[in-house]
């Protein structure tokens, strides 16, 4: 450890600039009469996602949950979903998360994440409602053309003239080694997604929205998380993400609703996490409750704080807007 260490990765100025923005957000929904919630950081349920991994705790008493293990949330989603299932009407959170195996120049195992939910909104809707708030934070700061929309079969097409819905592993691994991309051991031969994601991360992401808001929405359905699925052909899920200068900056959905589809979801993502030699990770019972009572349609986003403020502040790691970032904790 160094003599400066105890020093803060965030210059005053940045430091100052975060609270504008986080002051920014509160007018921005208070406007819109988007109320602001805070729900617990630790759960007794955690994320099944195979490709996230969540800290814990283990309670020391005193009470009936002596002993047991709590989950830090990788997002406030599940209990927002509850409040929402109990008629809060719209809602957002300016949420401190936490996963564990994420450090480097654009993450940082503890971040902020501001997401929100917006009664009767599709996605395509929710997209409006982002772009709207991301240029209000970035006024005077950037300047941006407008926002462009493409489909992920759009996005695959127009950068590697493929089209991912309908690709074999052979097409996609044969794109991958023509575009000079180096293959990871385990690579595996029955599932298009690790593959498309390998193209997507190395080949197309680093080019999305350059000098503008870039959203790719309507992913292939096996990517649906929780997302509702269209049944086009193939059907897709009601998903997008938003990027801008290359760096990833939310994921949005237009949430599904159905408690039987959402524990089979959960149960085939442990499945996957054993398949991976992962531990499987006790699913939200009080989510799936709430879903069972009944959800309003509505969509939800996350929208990454953190690299919000850094692209704002025109710094090019995390490390910079944090106040204390990992290595000085």
């Amino acid at each position: 450890m160094t003599d400066s260490a105890w020093r803060p990765g965030a210059n005053l100025a940045t430091l100052r600039l975060r609270a504008e923005l986080l002051a920014r957000i509160r007018a921005f929904f208070a406007a819109r009469e988007v109320l602001e919630v805070e729900t617990p950081m630790l759960s007794a349920a955690a994320v099944t996602d195979p490709h996230l991994a969540s800290l814990s705790t283990v309670y020391a008493g005193p009470g009936p949950r002596y002993g047991r293990t709590l989950y830090l949330h990788t997002s406030p989603e599940f209990p927002m979903k509850r409040l929402l299932a109990a008629d809060s009407g719209c809602i957002y959170q300016i949420a401190r998360v936490f996963r564990d195996g994420e450090a480097g120049r654009r993450h940082n195992p503890e971040f902020t994440l501001l997401e929100w939910y917006r009664v009767g909104f599709d996605h395509h809707r929710l997209m409006d409602e982002v772009a709207e708030l991301v240029t209000v934070l970035l006024a005077g700061r950037l300047a941006l053309a407008q926002p462009e929309r493409l489909s992920y079969h759009e996005l695959f097409q127009r950068h590697l003239d493929l089209n991912p819905h309908r690709a074999s592993v052979a097409d996609l691994a044969a794109r991958a080694e023509e575009q000079g991309v180096s293959i990871p051991l385990g690579m595996p031969l029955d599932d298009a997604d690790p593959w498309l994601d390998l193209l997507l991360t190395h080949c197309i992401e680093p080019r999305l929205g350059m000098g503008r808001l870039t959203f790719v929405y309507d992913y292939p359905a096996s990517q649906a998380a929780l997302a509702r699925l269209r049944l086009n052909d193939p059907p897709v899920g009601e998903r997008f993400e938003l990027y801008l200068n290359g760096i990833e900056l939310a994921n949005g959905f237009h949430e599904l609703g159905d408690a039987d589809e959402q524990r089979r979801r959960f149960e085939a993502e442990n499945a996957a996490r054993r398949g991976l030699g992962l531990p499987l990770m006790p699913m939200d019972e009080n989510l799936l409750a709430a879903l069972a009572v009944g959800l309003p349609d509505c969509a939800g986003v996350a929208l990454g704080f953190d690299r919000l403020v850094m692209l704002a502040a025109g710094k090019t790691t995390l490390a910079e807007v944090l106040a204390f970032p990992f290595e000085r904790v």
